[in-house]
């Protein structure tokens, strides 16, 4: 009616684009499973190769007449968001059971795949050491594949509704197109390709068994932090040294990679976002260097765990070379405001992201410019040389607000079972992060409700809250589709 406010057209999800996007991640899942299985085989692990095989030709007979239903090219948004979902919650769920054969009930086992697929690394188990070689592979593997995963398509399909992050895809699409994503795709693997044998060759080279070098850089690249070892890399110097190095240059976007290949080193150098990850890191490091030192711990040894300490949790890592439960409440705050800020946009690393760090200070510097500007003056945001649209900064306000939500509302949870304010507060900062540091709350004693709180926080962070809500929303599958 004339003088009301149109109500917005919105299209619910197709499903046949949809079942066709599934049976295609039903036959990438199929293949991610073949690793594993080579792995049991080779080991000799009949239970487990058992489990793998059935979970590969289900895979297959699902997917295969589902990939091949016919459909547009074109992909709305919330199709997207559904299927990147869909992609963090199926294969943990699929890769459990084969986990399970290990001998863990079924609840860790899943906790165990959900923290592998989001990349986060914290674990129930006692003792990983302990555990079979397909078992201990398989969390690696999961975490540099769910990395990768996340890089490829958070970027390609959310990316584009944003000017800060648009130069993370060229050409910038103009819709959601099927060829635009396989180029980025195939980007973006070759550099993760290229930093993954760089960083196992650096971590083989540091000391470690070609396994362990291996299992540590899909985990380091991917910004995961599962260790082969109870213990991380505490008390191994060089290979804590090499898995930094590895871990930093996971958290950072990994299409600048490319650009710097065509254009130059300057291009990292030259993005905010990543001289922010440096400082930040460079400035937490030496906050902890100084508070260790200070309480009676050799300088040579503080500067070495106050930097890796900062990177890890910067990057969201979750390697450690120190017991987190060991240390005062002063550093702990440190490593939460590290593991909240996160990485980069375009990263495998999890928290809010530094950019969306950066906009909230440039939107606060620029409202303290208004403030002592004459009336009429025009002060807005700038960031990298351009304005902040109005647009890319409420996104950035609203991803910020419900990651922090997200995180007080668990705490809540964890406080209600009597756990420690600020070790509750850690832990749950630790998984909406994606980071996997822990105080030693998360074990297999763990109330299986608070396990199931942490496996959302998980999932949730890994998808940034918004994939996951757009999938809850009952208006993606109900209502109006647009044909084609």
């Amino acid at each position: 009616m004339p003088g009301e406010a149109a109500a917005p057209l919105i299209y619910a999800i197709r499903w046949p684009v949809l079942g066709r996007h599934l049976g295609q991640l039903a036959l990438v899942m199929a293949a991610l499973a073949l690793p594993p299985l080579a792995v049991a085989l080779q080991g000799g692990e009949h239970t487990a190769s058992l489990r793998y095989s059935v979970l590969i030709l289900l895979l297959l007979g699902m997917g295969w007449p589902l990939s091949r239903i016919r459909g547009t090219e074109h992909i709305q948004l919330n199709e997207a968001m559904v299927v990147i979902t869909l992609a963090f919650v199926l294969s943990p769920l699929l890769m459990s059971w084969p986990l399970a054969a290990a001998g863990l009930p079924f609840t860790d086992a899943l906790f165990e795949a959900v923290s592998g697929v989001t990349t986060t690394g914290l674990t129930t188990l006692a003792s990983v050491e302990a555990m079979p070689l397909s078992f201990r592979f398989t969390r690696a593997w999961m975490q540099w594949y769910g990395g990768l995963g996340f890089a490829v398509l958070a970027v390609a399909l959310l990316a584009q509704h944003s000017q800060a992050w648009r130069k993370l895809i060229e050409p910038a699409p103009s819709g959601l197109l099927v060829s635009t994503l396989r180029l980025h795709a195939r980007r973006v693997l070759g550099v993760y390709l290229a930093l993954t044998l760089a960083a196992a060759t650096l971590i083989w080279a540091a000391g470690l068994t070609p396994f362990d070098a291996l299992a540590h850089a899909f985990a380091a690249v991917s910004t995961g932090g599962f260790s082969t070892f109870d213990r991380s890399l505490a008390g191994m110097p060089a290979p804590a040294a090499a898995v930094t190095v590895a871990c930093l240059l996971g958290a950072i976007a990994l299409p600048l990679y490319y650009f710097a290949i065509r254009r130059g080193p300057r291009v990292l150098l030259d993005d905010p976002e990543v001289r922010a990850l440096l400082w930040m890191v460079v400035i937490l490091a030496a906050t902890l260097a100084l508070w260790f030192a200070w309480h009676e711990m050799p300088l040579e040894a503080a500067l070495g765990h106050g930097f890796f300490m900062a990177a890890s949790a910067q990057a969201t890592s979750g390697f450690s070379t120190l017991e987190v439960a060991s240390l005062d409440d002063f550093p702990k705050g440190v490593l939460i405001l590290a593991m909240v800020s996160g990485g980069c946009l375009g990263s495998t690393a999890g928290g809010v992201k530094l950019m969306r760090v950066l906009i909230l200070l440039r939107l606060t510097l620029s409202l303290l410019r208004r403030a002592a500007a004459p009336e009429h003056a025009v002060v807005e945001p700038h960031l990298g040389g351009r304005r902040l649209d109005a647009d890319e900064i409420n996104r950035a306000l609203l991803i910020i607000t419900l990651f922090l939500a997200l995180i007080l509302l668990s705490w809540l949870v964890f406080l209600a079972y009597g756990h420690r304010s600020l070790d509750a507060l850690f832990e749950v900062a630790s998984a909406a992060g994606t980071v996997g540091l822990s105080t030693g709350i998360t074990a297999a004693e763990l109330p299986t409700p608070l396990k199931l709180v942490l496996c959302l926080d998980m999932l949730a962070g890994r998808l940034e809250i918004v994939a996951l809500l757009v999938t809850l929303y009952p208006g993606t599958w109900i209502g109006r589709q647009r044909e084609g």
